[in-house]
């Protein structure tokens, strides 16, 4: 069995650019957590102030533990947000709160992305569990029809990480622009919290390109 080195070189630029995305996006949030919102709205405050103006009203927001663990569970229809996000009145917690807004948001109108994301999420968890557990058994087996099924298990969790890209595009772009219509920030502090939510989809991106190496 011959072990081919540029596989890890193949590696290299996506760990680079997910590690520089991961610190991007903590220093980020980090600078504008310092920054408190003319308004003075929480980050919960914020979410629920923005899900009402567009008229959900069936959404639950809870306190979770953990940094950036925010997110919207579709099934349970909940918007959990950190304590960092939760309970503080900066524009990285009113940024962060108003994309799993925007997450919500989708949820409601059925935005097609969203839903087919939401399908593939059974796929993707146990592709990215079992594929390189069969890729290896492939290879000492020396079976060609268990590495033809690992490389569709990693295709089942590559395909996820693209169809997220959209996800999480649109979700920050739907907050961006009703943080401002909604009264949750002003416009001169749109910019600021735009930019917590650019560094962080730069993780998504970086994830994609991962799974596709």
């Amino acid at each position: 069995m011959v072990f081919d080195p540029l596989y890890f070189i193949m590696l290299l630029p996506a760990l680079i650019l997910a590690g520089a995305a991961t610190v991007l996006t903590k220093t980020t949030f980090s600078r504008y957590a310092r920054v408190q919102a003319s308004s003075g709205m929480t980050g919960a405050e914020a979410a629920a102030r923005m899900l009402e103006r567009q008229g959900v009203a069936d959404v639950r927001i809870e306190r979770v533990q953990g940094f950036l663990s925010d997110h919207y569970d579709p099934r349970t229809r909940v918007l959990r947000l950190s304590p960092a996000v939760y309970d503080t009145p900066s524009l990285s917690a009113i940024g962060v709160a108003c994309h799993e807004a925007g997450h919500a948001l989708q949820h409601a109108s059925r935005y097609a992305p969203l839903r087919l994301r939401s399908a593939l999420v059974p796929a993707a968890q146990f592709g990215t569990q079992a594929s390189y557990v069969v890729f290896v058994a492939g290879l000492l087996l020396q079976s060609s029809t268990l590495l033809w099924l690992a490389i569709l298990l990693f295709g089942a969790a590559f395909l996820f990480a693209l169809v997220t890209l959209p996800v999480e595009w649109d979700a920050s772009a739907r907050a961006k622009r009703f943080m401002v219509a909604s009264g949750i920030v002003a416009p001169r502090e749109q910019g600021a919290a735009g930019k917590v939510l650019n560094a962080a989809f730069l993780t998504y991106v970086a994830a994609a390109v991962s799974s596709l190496l």
